[in-house]
């Protein structure tokens, strides 16, 4: 039951549960009480913001009740994070880090000392914000970065409207000046509150909101009063401007949006890509075109963001491409070229204006997000779930831009608001209001050290990170199991097949290791350029392209009497030869629009080169795709790699063994058999049979032919271009001639 309800809240819920809550201690408290905020991106982002609470522990040393300092670590999410997330820290040994603080210039140092007031064995890092959590008196600390509190902490009137809000809802909210996160931070809050008794939250300048409670409830309870009172504040203000936000209108959406973003993604991906391989996820909203399609946009997206926990994600600033949706189609892709050229060009330049002899070497100079006029905004990230982030972010920065703007008066003050000791006045860049984060301390916060530090905790990326992978004929045998293990090596993996349910099941069996938004089931008839041409599309829309095109379908034709019809001989070779020309026809143009290294992997057949009485059809489409392989490769280079595997019998798990066909094939070599046996059964007798005509006496099993596919899909076969592997055990009779 929920009781105790906050009443006037007009935007956000209550979610607080007094019967949970009444069975859980206090660290599980706290936990819960981050869930809460982090499962709405209107309280904070993810990844972003902190949590803390000021918990009596029993010391593990001595037995004595000592106050410990329980913190969200390190490159947690409030929305996920567990007890096990958060860092723990004596107080009295982090407070006393005061003694050692030798001032602003040698703050970084402090961050080592965090290890050293740990308390019990907890080896979680302690978040830059730490100190701004163990400064501050107050048991339980919420520090947050709801869009609504950052438009009032990046507009230019902020100061001035902070006033105007505080007394307009009864609260004693106190300002302070922009300045990074740590120690310094941390200082200045203990300042600020012990200047202000009675204040019951802190506005940063253009960074965040702090807010406390004497009780875990207490302290939910006022954060989200304050976060909805500023959002009925801020969007009061938003609602006054109506359509004139931003300048208004300036250019109308395309009416071929969605088909034009789905043309035009895979050049942008491919384009942004040019270090790395990057995913994309693309956002065409009504509210995101209301931002790209008005008269600021340009120059509000020049100033990039405020907040650093957007900042750090949606790089110095985004890609705005000048491009009028008026014009033919044909213009955007040399607009997008132009564009870009200039970014990389002041994306290098603001590095070289910054960067010290201590700074990491200059990071990709490509940008995260992409802003097209009448179209929308495509994001990047090294993976579907970091792109999608990163387009979330920079929602929330157009809601903080959006709301800034709307807070304005006839004149902002000389002297803003978010200027003091870390940054004059005049390194601050203002546009309707909005005060963006001078690039001087974005660059101290995207180069710093300690961000540095946190990139190299990240754990390796695998083998085919970055890569999506189309894999044909995921339904099953071995397309079902190079789906798995593409998965397990880091791909973003589309099962395709006609058979849409085998294909997401595959998928469901692959979860584990390739995540849900990595993964992607898509109906498909290679039979038919339609129908590729709708798959194709399916997949740039969820990921942004294609990498590697991998085909494992076919059909092995068969009759009770043997005799294979005209109608089978044509679609056999339909299926297995003109499909394989369609398909890599149709994936080939994705290839020449991003223009980044990718690979194609057919499969043949040991029957290619092994003629055999009674299927003459399939060793005719096999030996065709054979040559097919070598044909491609040649004309496809030098981007595109193209090569092929060629099994044996691969009876396990193969729709073109159902039962009869098994039967039959025992029947035909006068193998002894049960015919009460199950299928799997038979089909362990009949690969038993073929293992034995080779060398290693080893039956064909799917997983052998998938790492054979994946090892040509991969980068470790960089220079094979036009070849096929055997996959048959040692079969004498397909020795290469």
């Amino acid at each position: 039951m929920k009781n105790d309800r906050i009443v006037n809240l007009r935007y956000l819920e209550d979610l607080w549960d007094d019967n949970i809550a009444a069975t859980l201690d206090e660290p599980e408290l706290l936990r819960y009480r981050s869930n809460l905020l982090g499962s709405d991106l209107r309280i904070t982002n993810f990844g972003g913001g902190n949590t803390s609470s000021k918990i009596d522990e029993t010391d593990p040393l001595d037995g004595s009740s000592r106050k410990v300092l329980w913190v969200k670590g390190s490159g947690g999410d409030l929305g996920s994070i567990r007890r096990g997330g958060f860092a723990t820290l004596y107080i009295e040994k982090l407070l006393a880090l005061a003694d050692k603080y030798r001032g602003v210039e040698f703050e970084d140092e402090m961050v080592d000392l965090y290890p050293l007031c740990a308390f019990g064995s907890n080896s979680v890092a302690a978040s830059i914000d730490t100190p701004l959590h163990g400064f501050l008196p107050f048991a339980h600390v919420d520090h947050l970065h709801p869009d609504w509190a950052i438009a009032l902490a990046a507009a230019a009137n902020g100061h001035e409207k902070l006033a105007e809000f505080n007394q307009r809802f009864g609260h004693q909210l106190v300002w302070l000046p922009w300045q990074r996160p740590g120690f310094e931070l941390g200082m200045m809050l203990q300042n600020a509150v012990r200047a202000n008794p009675g204040c019951d939250g802190v506005i940063l300048g253009g960074h965040g909101l702090f807010t406390w409670g004497d009780t875990q409830r207490e302290c939910y309870r006022n954060t989200i009063t304050i976060i909805d009172q500023l959002g009925q504040f801020v969007l009061e203000h938003v609602e006054k401007m109506g359509d004139q936000i931003f300048g208004g209108a300036h250019v109308p959406t395309r009416s071929d949006q969605d088909a034009l973003a789905l043309e035009i993604f895979p050049y942008i991906r491919g384009r942004v890509s040019a270090q790395k391989k990057l995913i994309g996820t693309f956002t065409g909203t009504p509210e995101m075109q209301r931002f790209v399609n008005s008269k600021d946009a340009e120059k509000l997206a020049f100033l990039g963001t405020s907040c650093p926990d957007h900042f750090i994600r949606t790089k110095i600033r985004p890609l705005y491409v000048p491009w009028n949706p008026a014009e033919d189609s044909g213009t955007l892709r040399p607009r997008i070229d132009e564009a870009l050229a200039k970014y990389r060009e002041e994306y290098a330049g603001y590095y070289r204006q910054y960067a010290t002899a201590a700074s990491p070497s200059m990071r990709d100079p490509n940008p995260t997000v992409v802003l097209i006029p009448g179209i929308g905004m495509f994001s990047f990230g090294k993976s579907k779930t970091e792109s999608r982030i990163t387009g979330e972010f920079y929602v929330n920065a157009i809601h903080v831009m959006e709301g800034a703007s709307a807070l304005q008066t006839a004149d902002h003050p000389q002297v803003l608001p978010q200027s003091g000791p870390a940054a004059h006045t005049s390194l601050f860049q203002v546009h309707c209001n909005y005060v963006a984060l001078p690039q001087s301390e974005a660059f101290r916060i995207e180069y710093w050290a300690l961000e540095e530090a946190k990139i190299r905790r990240q754990p390796p990326e695998k083998e085919l990170s970055r890569h999506i992978v189309l894999v044909v004929g995921g339904g099953s045998g071995i397309g079902r199991e190079v789906v798995r293990i593409a998965g397990e090596r880091g791909a973003h993996v589309i099962a395709a097949d006609r058979d849409l349910e085998g294909a997401k099941k595959s998928l469901e069996e692959s979860a584990p290791a390739a995540g849900k938004e990595s993964s992607l089931a898509v109906a498909i008839d290679i039979r038919d350029r339609a129908a590729i041409q709708q798959a194709i599309q399916e997949i740039v829309a969820g990921f942004g392209g294609i990498d590697i095109l991998i085909n494992t379908a076919a059909l092995f034709p068969s009759s009770p009497d043997g005799h294979i019809s005209d109608a089978q001989w044509a679609l056999t070779l339909e299926v297995n030869v003109t499909a394989n020309h369609l398909l890599v026809d149709e994936v080939a143009k994705i290839f020449a629009e991003e223009a980044l290294d990718a690979s194609i992997v057919l499969t043949s057949s040991a029957n290619a080169v092994v003629p055999k009485r009674g299927s003459e059809v399939y060793d005719i489409s096999k030996a065709a795709v054979s040559h097919l392989i070598r044909e491609l490769a040649v004309g496809l280079a030098p981007r595109v790699r193209v090569n092929g595997i060629s099994p044996a019998t691969v009876v396990k798990g193969s729709t073109m063994f159902p039962r009869d066909r098994i039967i039959a094939s025992l029947t035909k070599y006068n193998i002894a058999f049960n015919p009460s046996a199950t299928e799997e059964e038979l089909r362990t007798v009949l690969a038993g049979f073929y293992a034995k005509r080779t060398l290693t006496h080893q039956p064909i099993d799917p997983v052998d032919c998938a790492n054979a596919i994946l090892f040509l899909a991969g980068p470790q076969a960089r220079c094979t271009s036009g070849h096929l592997i055997p996959v048959d055990g040692g079969l004498t009779e397909a020795f290469l001639r």
